[in-house]
C-alpha cells in the first residue's frame, strides 16, 4: 500500500507496497508551516488536487453528497443497492396486498408476475421522477394509498373469493375423467385475471387525470392554499398507519427487528462522529489511508445484511421453527425460499399480459380518492425532501412536473398491470438523512436496479427472501426518521398561535378516530343507499384523506395570516438573507434538461411543468 504518514518525531515514512523510506523532514515542515497532532496520523492533501475518492472530515450536520454531485460509480451502484434494498419491502407489501384483493394468494405464478411488473414500472418512473419530473432524490414505488380503499371495498364484500359450485363440480368431474388431481389454482385463475383487468381500467382512467393535474398547473393553483398546516397532518397520519404495515413484518420477531434497528441506529448516531480509515487509490498519491464515514452512509444496508446473516445462522443451527403455521416461521431465511424455483429467469412485462383490460366505476371511485390522497402525499414529500437535502422548497414548475410524472406512470403501471399506481416513498427520504447521500445519481442507478430486478425474475426473488423481522426493523428506522422530516416542516408555522395548534392536533386527532370507527363498526354508517354507503366507508376509512382535507379547510377558512400559517415562508424561495446559510445549492436544481435557446422562450410562460424568467 503506498502512502506518506508523518509522526510526531518529525520522521516522513513512505510506505511503497512494501518498501519503506524515512528521513527527517522536521525542517521541511517548519518551511511547509503544516499543522500537526502529536501520535496523529495526518494525510496531506497535495495543493490544487481534486481527488474523487477521498472525503475529508465533514461537519456532522452537512451532506457528503449533495443533489447535483456525482459520486464515484462504484460508490453510486451501493448507495443505489442500498436504498433498493429499503423500499423492496414497502413494494413487496403492497403487491402481496393487490394480490390479496384479486384472490391470488395461493397463485405463485400470478403474484410472481405482479412483483415484477411492480419492481419494473417502481424503476422506470424513478428514473423519469429523477430525471425529468421534480428532479429531486426520491424513489417512486407502489403506493398503498391505491391498496388501502380496495381493502375497505374487500371488507365489504368477504364472499368475492367464493367459486361458483358449479364450475367446482364441472372441474372435478374433468379431472375424474382425465385421471388427474384438481387444480383449483387454475381453476381459480379467470376469475383471479378478471379482477386484475377491472383493476387496469379503472388505473388507467386514474391516471391520466393524475397527470392532467399536474401538466395543466391546477396542483401549482393547489398550492396556493395547501401549507405545512394542511400537510403535516395529513403526512404524519401515514407514518402513523404504517405502523401496521412495520408491525406486520416486525412481530414475526421482536428481537431480531430490534437489533436490526438497533444496528442501524448506532452506526448513524452513536457513531457520527468517528470516520473509519479506508483504503483508497489515486493517480496522485497512489494507495493510501485517509478517514471516511463509511459506517454512518451504509448504516441501515450493514444493519440489513448483519440481520440477514444472523437469520441464516438460527436457521441452519435450528433454532427457528419449521413450523409454517408459527408467526415466527418468517424469520428462517428459506421460509420462502420457493419463491427462487417459481420465478423465471427473465420476463419483461408488457399490456395485455393478464388479458383484455376492464373497468368497473367502484374501483374507479376508489381510485379517484387514492389519486388526490397521493397528490396530497407527494407535495409533503417533494417539500420533505428538498428540507433534507438542504434545497430551497420546489417551485410550482417542478411540483406540476413531478405529479405529471406521477400520473403519467400510474397510466402506464395500470396498462401493464400492476393494480396500484406509482408514488414516493417517504422512507427513502428518511434514509437520506441517516446516510447523509442526496445525490439523484445515486436514485438513478437505484432506478436502473429496480428495473433489472423486474426484467431478471430470479435476481429479484433473492432480496424477495430477505426475512420479515429484518424488513421491519429496517423500516422502523426509515419511518421514524421520515415521521420527524415530517414534524421539521413546523419549524415554519407560528407554534405559539392557538389556531395553529387547535388545527393541527383536531386534524390528527379526527384523522385517527374516524378512521377506527368506521374499521370497528362498519355497520353503524348506513344512508339507505348502499353505493353512497360504500363510497363513504372508502373516503372516512383513508385517515390521511380525511384528516388531510380536515386540515385543509379549517387552514383556509380559520383567520390567520400567511406567514402565521407558513406558506410565506414556503414561497419565499429566494430570500438573500437566509439562502447562503440555509441551502447548499440553489433553484437551478429544478431546471430540467432543455436547450438553452428554448429557456428563453416567451411561449414558457404558457406552460405550466416547465421553468420560464418569472419563476
Amino acid at each position: 500500500m503506498n502512502g506518506t504518514y508523518r509522526l510526531n518525531e518529525g520522521f516522513e515514512w513512505t510506505i511503497d507496497c512494501g518498501h519503506v523510506d524515512a528521513k527527517d523532514v522536521s525542517k521541511e515542515k517548519q518551511q511547509e508551516n503544516v499543522p500537526e497532532a502529536n501520535g496523529v496520523v495526518e494525510v496531506p492533501q497535495p495543493p490544487n488536487v481534486s481527488t474523487d475518492q477521498e472525503i475529508e472530515d465533514v461537519p456532522d450536520t452537512a451532506l457528503v453528497y449533495n443533489v447535483s454531485d456525482s459520486p464515484p460509480i462504484y460508490l453510486s451502484i451501493v448507495f443505489g443497492f442500498q436504498q433498493a434494498l429499503l423500499s423492496l419491502s414497502g413494494n413487496l407489501a403492497v403487491s402481496l396486498l393487490v394480490a390479496e384483493v384479486i384472490c391470488a394468494e395461493n397463485d405463485e405464478e400470478i403474484k410472481a408476475k405482479l412483483l415484477g411488473t411492480t419492481l419494473f414500472m417502481s424503476g422506470v418512473t424513478t428514473l423519469l421522477m429523477t430525471f425529468v419530473g421534480a428532479r429531486l432524490p426520491l424513489f417512486q414505488g407502489a403506493a398503498g394509498d391505491y391498496v388501502i380503499p380496495l381493502l375497505v371495498m374487500v371488507a365489504i364484500d368477504k364472499d368475492r373469493c367464493d367459486l361458483d359450485p358449479e364450475l367446482i363440480s364441472r372441474s372435478q368431474k374433468e379431472a375424474l375423467l382425465a385421471n388427474t388431481t384438481l387444480d383449483m389454482v387454475s381453476v381459480q385463475r379467470p376469475m383471479v385475471k378478471k379482477n386484475i383487468q377491472t383493476l387496469q381500467g379503472s388505473l388507467i382512467l386514474a391516471g391520466m387525470i393524475h397527470f392532467l393535474i399536474g401538466a395543466t398547473g391546477l396542483v401549482g393553483v393547489l398550492m396556493r392554499f395547501i401549507g405545512p398546516v394542511t400537510i403535516v397532518p395529513a403526512i404524519l397520519l401515514i407514518g402513523i398507519y404504517i405502523v401496521r404495515a412495520t408491525v406486520n413484518f416486525a412481530k414475526v420477531h421482536w428481537g431480531i427487528s430490534f437489533m436490526t434497528c438497533a444496528i442501524s441506529l448506532i452506526l448513524a448516531l452513536y457513531m457520527s462522529k468517528i470516520k473509519l480509515p479506508v483504503p483508497v487509490w489515486t493517480r496522485q498519491k497512489g494507495c493510501h489511508i485517509t478517514r471516511y464515514p463509511f459506517h454512518q452512509m451504509f448504516a441501515i444496508l450493514i444493519a440489513i445484511m448483519f440481520g440477514w446473516a444472523v437469520c441464516g445462522i438460527l436457521t441452519v443451527t435450528g433454532r427457528l421453527t419449521d413450523d409454517k403455521n408459527s408467526t415466527s416461521y418468517y424469520t428462517r431465511t428459506d421460509a420462502r425460499s420457493y419463491i427462487l424455483t417459481t420465478a423465471k429467469w427473465f420476463h419483461f412485462p408488457y399490456p395485455g399480459q393478464f388479458g383484455q383490460i376492464d373497468f368497473t366505476v367502484s374501483v374507479f371511485l376508489g381510485f379517484i380518492i387514492a389519486t388526490f390522497t397521493s397528490i396530497l402525499d407527494s407535495i409533503g414529500d417533494y417539500y420533505a425532501c428538498a428540507s433534507m437535502c438542504r434545497v430551497p422548497p420546489p417551485p410550482a414548475h417542478a411540483v406540476n412536473r413531478g405529479i405529471a410524472i406521477e400520473g403519467f406512470c400510474s397510466a402506464i403501471a395500470g396498462l401493464l398491470g400492476c393494480g396500484h399506481a406509482t408514488t414516493t416513498y417517504g422512507g427513502n427520504i428518511g434514509a437520506i438523512g441517516v446516510t447523509r447521500v442526496a445525490s439523484r445519481h445515486v436514485f438513478f442507478v437505484c432506478g436502473v436496479i429496480y428495473v433489472i430486478f423486474g426484467v431478471i425474475g430470479k435476481i429479484s426473488a433473492v432480496f424477495i427472501c430477505i426475512p420479515y423481522p429484518v424488513l421491519g426493523g429496517a423500516l422502523i428506522t426509515m419511518f421514524g426518521m421520515f415521521t420527524g422530516v415530517v414534524l421539521s416542516n413546523l419549524k415554519a408555522i407560528d407554534l405559539s398561535s392557538s389556531r395553529n395548534l387547535a388545527i393541527i392536533g383536531t386534524a390528527i386527532f379526527a384523522g385517527l378516530m374516524v378512521p377506527y370507527w368506521i374499521e370497528t363498526f362498519p355497520t353503524e354508517l348506513q344512508t339507505g343507499n348502499e353505493k353512497a354507503d360504500e363510497v363513504l366507508k372508502i373516503l372516512l376509512g383513508n385517515p390521511n384523506m380525511f384528516g388531510g382535507i380536515l386540515a385543509c379547510f379549517l387552514d383556509n377558512t380559520v383567520p390567520g395570516t400567511i406567514r402565521e400559517r407558513g406558506i410565506a415562508t414556503w414561497q419565499n424561495v429566494d430570500d438573500p438573507e437566509n439562502a447562503a446559510t440555509k441551502y447548499v445549492e440553489g433553484l437551478e436544481i429544478y431546471t430540467p434538461l432543455m436547450p438553452a435557446r428554448l429557456r428563453k422562450s416567451k411561449i414558457l410562460r404558457f406552460i405550466p411543468f416547465l421553468p420560464n424568467s418569472t419563476t
